[in-house]
């Protein structure tokens, strides 16, 4: 007889510590986010650590793979491509092989910053980064339109960016 309490199922094996996080990591990935630019002394003091903890912690984050790696973000103003165009797509077939080759020749666009297979009524939501409503009707009809498989498309470009993170928030 199982004690009182206690679930007579199949036990849920525990989670690894490998998968959790303690405040001191979420710290630590915090102030990453903020400048992954801060060396392990800087990062050390800022979360209030010495040195080697920190930097003991950090090689585990990034082996554990909760860092997937450091990037400069660049500002598509200064770059010449100040317009953001969200453009829902949808194809005419959903077989592997036409995802598969959709996908490999979208991901391929320089102008494409953000790409998504979805669910819902169109297959596609793709973020761009263009200089001009000119240069997007050259995406258009030069690139994205030269992609077989296209059945219908529906662009809006953005007026005010809102919100941006880089990542998700810990």
């Amino acid at each position: 007889m199982a004690p009182v309490g206690r679930a007579t199922g199949p036990a849920k094996a525990p989670r690894k510590d490998a998968l959790r996080l303690d405040e001191i990591d979420r710290k630590i990935l915090r102030a990453l986010q903020q400048d992954a630019r801060l060396t392990t002394a800087q990062l050390a003091d800022k979360i209030g650590l010495s040195t080697t903890p920190c930097w003991n912690r950090l090689k585990r984050l990034e082996t554990q793979g909760y860092i997937d790696g450091y990037v400069a973000l660049l500002n598509q103003d200064k770059l010449g491509l100040p317009e953001t165009v969200i453009i829902e797509l949808t194809l005419d077939r959903h077989d592997e092989e036409m995802l598969e080759r959709f996908g490999q020749l979208l991901t391929g666009l320089p102008e494409v910053i953000e790409a998504y297979l979805t669910t819902g009524d169109y297959d596609y939501v793709v973020k761009v980064a263009v200089e001009s409503t000119a240069g997007y009707e050259r995406f258009l009809r030069e690139k994205l339109y030269r992609i077989p498989g296209i059945r219908h498309s529906r662009s809006s470009f953005a007026l005010r960016c809102l919100k941006k993170l880089t990542s998700v928030q810990v």
